[in-house]
């Protein structure tokens, strides 16, 4: 009886950056601004609403962030807050 190898389907993250934590997005709607652009977003699907700041790449192109506007967040791996990091 022949062994056969087992092959183990590793994607170049997990191999080579065993460190990197898998980051989660979501869409939603800004529904109120706050001071030092910070959000209040409402995620689609019923998820629930958070509390979202800009990003520093965002901040530096002076990409404006209105109330309504449509809104891609990295959420943050604790919950809670999230970094919206471009509007789509």
């Amino acid at each position: 009886m022949a062994l056969t190898p087992l092959v183990f389907l590793i994607s170049y993250t997990e191999l080579f950056m065993p460190n990197q934590k898998i980051k989660t997005s979501a869409v939603g709607i800004v529904l109120e601004a706050f001071p030092n652009t910070l959000f209040k977003v409402q995620l689609e699907g019923d998820k629930g609403e958070i509390l979202a700041y800009l990003a520093g790449k965002m901040r530096l192109h002076r990409i404006k962030v209105l109330i309504g506007d449509r809104v891609e967040v990295v959420l943050d791996e604790y919950g809670g807050k999230g970094r919206i990091i471009r509007r789509v």
